[in-house]
């Protein structure tokens, strides 16, 4: 059996999103800023995919500003804050240490830039509080960047409460909702978010289109220049079928969102109560709040990319964190943030499931990981350590 369970990292397309760039890639090759028939055509699919994704979050489609991706879009909307910022004198940013790094490394050129970021410490359940937003907004913050859900941990924060904390104390709110679009309800207008990132290819639509959802009045700097499009802030012919491909796509996850949700949360917890049962393991994060297919384990004696690598050689795609940093040899910082020691947080595994997943799947998950764990730990000079008393047990 093959079981892909990395739907974290990307999903498989789902056939709307299919038939819609099919469609358009054959039938809709104009270029939108054209003014003939052609072009004006595309310009139309284009607007009708803006109205679709922004009924989506309930937002407007002047709102709605079309990206290569989520990192895209995290950058543009952190650059704009920190742009709008500096005007005023203010150069302060809230984050957290467990942000994607599409955030944590926008974060980063800003800091060079003479900024001062704050990153909220993450509790052991994977949580921040609005509490301590409120605690680290201070007179010259800018902007506040929190992600929706957890890209490793599936951990889902209290997204409604920092936003009203943020609009109480006058700060932008931005939030990745890379991991929850599609698999969530949001509302921005409700939630207080200010400025929202989403990428398509994380909800059965294509690679290399995304979207940021920015409130009418916030001025945006472009990061690209070049041409006129989204309004001015973003140029680059807008890729017409991989847009009307995301619209397809993310209109039919909320279209099937409640049911999505109890059908992939039912086998998350079927996974979970499963794998708990292997000895001196631990899930990481808290159970709940968290995104309706994440299953994330730290199992300790053992290295996660022995553990991933056996796992293939069964037909299960699984993932040790993170897809964007899957080549470093480093422990996820995530997991490090939620206070994992190093020798635990080496040894973690991600499944990420969704409603094309099965039972007969989980079941086999659940028949090839605790041996696979077992004959890693048969194998491990630190398992023989802990289990003969040379060292503790941490989990």
């Amino acid at each position: 059996m093959k079981v892909y369970a990395d739907n974290a990292a990307t999903t498989m397309m789902h056939d709307a999103a299919i038939d819609a760039m099919v469609y358009h890639i054959s039938h809709t090759f104009g270029n939108p800023s054209s003014l003939y028939t052609i072009g004006q055509d595309a310009k139309e699919v284009l607007e009708q995919a803006r109205q679709d994704v922004a009924a989506c979050f309930g937002a407007q489609p002047r709102e709605i500003y079309f990206t290569s991706g989520g990192s895209e879009a995290d950058n543009l909307a952190i650059t704009s804050a920190a742009a709008l910022g500096a005007k005023k004198g203010k150069k302060h940013i809230v984050s957290t240490a467990f942000e994607h790094h599409a955030v944590l490394h926008a974060l980063d050129k800003l800091k060079a830039q003479g900024f001062e970021i704050t990153l909220l410490d993450v509790h052991a359940d994977g949580l921040v509080t609005a509490d301590q937003v409120a605690a680290a907004i201070r007179p010259d913050t800018c902007l506040v960047t929190i992600m929706f859900a957890n890209n490793e941990i599936g951990t889902i924060q209290p997204i409604a409460e920092i936003g009203a904390v943020c609009r109480e104390k006058g700060v932008l709110f931005h939030t990745d909702a890379v991991q929850a679009a599609g698999h969530l309800a949001i509302d921005v207008a409700a939630q207080n978010i200010d400025m929202l990132s989403i990428s398509a290819h994380k909800f059965h639509g294509p690679k290399g289109v995304g979207m940021l959802y920015a409130r009418r009045g916030i001025l945006l700097t472009p990061l690209i220049a070049g041409g006129a499009q989204e309004r001015g802030k973003r140029a680059g012919t807008e890729n017409v079928p991989g847009i009307a491909a995301m619209a397809a796509a993310l209109k039919d996850a909320c279209a099937h969102l409640e049911e999505n949700t109890e059908a992939v949360t039912r086998l998350r917890d079927r996974l979970i109560d499963g794998l708990s049962r292997i000895p001196h393991c631990a899930l990481n994060g808290a159970r709940s709040p968290r995104l309706p297919g994440n299953v994330n384990f730290c199992f300790e004696g053992i290295e996660g990319e022995s553990l991933l690598l056996l796992l293939d050689a069964k037909g299960i795609s699984a993932s040790s964190g993170s897809a964007c940093t899957s080549g470093s040899l480093d422990p996820s910082h995530v997991l490090l943030a939620i206070g994992r020691p190093h020798e635990v947080a080496h040894g973690s595994l991600r499944l990420s499931l969704c409603a094309d997943n099965t039972d007969a799947e989980v079941d086999y998950l659940l028949a090839q990981i605790p041996p696979v764990v077992e004959y890693l730990r048969s194998i491990s000079p630190v398992w023989k350590d802990l289990v003969s008393g040379k060292k503790s047990f941490m989990l």
